[in-house]
């Protein structure tokens, strides 16, 4: 099992009686591109800004590579880079000045890491254009080199396709997926549309009302909300047997109450019926289930209470 590089336990940050993120336990595994998925106002970006250093935790704890007191954080951060609500950058300068200034500012000793990280978001051809002239998806680019700079280990990013058209959107993600396979960098990517990150994380935290309700890995996500034969039988477990013996199918789920989830082979019900009739065994209920991520994330974040959300996003935004 790879290595916990994040952990929060009972992280709790409140504003006055409203309480942002309450009481937050979960952990990042090294590799992981990690989804941070709730309402706008959810506590997202507070727990973000924990991590980072930018607000203080009420109550509770996390450890950052493993370490915990503020000497370690700090040093912790270092290995880190944060992109959190809209990324800085001086207009009336280009883009290579600006990482210029920022790589002096980390103290990064190699000037060339800027051509490099040019190279990598896309803006090699852009680097002596002022920001200024820059499109929203352009920035974003700009945002994510500055991220880059340090070689950080880990990427926090906070809604950085926020705003983006469905274009820019597709290449924020395969860039955050190339920096995840070629430079081996764990990030944390929050967003409050689940189709946005769907097609990139590995691992989902769903939050709502400053609490996690659900940490799950994309596997399991596909499981619950993929399409799948629900098959209820007078029995059960033989049902099970026959269908793996005879059919050779092995993706499929036992259920608490007994019955079968069934993950393959989902263009031969004829073939799932006729062997189950032929085994002795009476299908009670035998149907197609098809679920989709857009309503699961609905069912786990979508009723917040408004005055929530509001408490929350004013939060946020400090």
């Amino acid at each position: 099992m790879s290595e916990i590089v994040i952990e929060a336990k009972q992280l709790t940050k409140q504003y006055k009686r409203q309480k942002a993120v309450d009481d937050v336990s979960f952990q990042i595994r090294k590799g992981m591109i990690c989804g941070l998925i709730g309402p706008n106002g959810a506590g997202k970006t507070t727990i973000m800004k924990m991590l980072g250093g930018l607000v203080l935790p009420t109550s509770g704890s996390f450890s950052i590579f493993g370490g915990s007191t503020e000497k370690e954080l700090a040093h912790s951060r270092s290995r880190m880079s944060f992109m959190i609500e809209i990324p800085y950058a001086k207009e009336e300068m280009s883009a290579r000045e600006n990482l210029e200034k920022l790589r002096l500012q980390k103290g990064i000793p190699d000037p060339k890491r800027i051509d490099e990280v040019l190279e990598l978001v896309g803006l090699a051809d852009a680097g002596k254009k002022h920001v200024k002239k820059f499109s929203l998806g352009m920035r974003q680019r700009l945002g994510l080199a500055g991220a880059l700079l340090s070689k950080p280990e880990i990427m926090v990013l906070d809604e950085p396709v926020n705003g983006l058209d469905p274009e820019g959107i597709i290449e924020i993600r395969e860039l955050l997926r190339k920096f995840n396979e070629e430079e081996n960098v764990t990030i944390l990517i929050s967003s409050h549309i689940l189709a946005e990150l769907s097609q990139l994380c590995t691992d989902y935290l769903f939050i709502r009302n400053g609490q996690i309700r659900q940490f799950a890995s994309a596997e399991e996500l596909h499981k619950i909300c993929g399409e799948y034969y629900h098959i209820h039988t007078d029995n059960d477990s033989v049902a099970l047997a026959v269908l793996q013996n005879q059919l050779g199918i092995q993706n499929c789920d036992v259920m608490k109450d007994g019955s079968l989830r069934l993950f393959e082979k989902l263009d031969a019900l004829p073939l799932i019926s006729k062997t189950l009739y032929e085994n002795g065994l009476v299908p009670v209920t035998l149907h197609m289930h098809e679920a989709d991520l857009e309503s699961y994330y609905m069912k786990l974040v979508g009723d917040d209470n408004a005055e929530h959300s509001e408490g929350n996003a004013a939060a946020d935004r400090s």
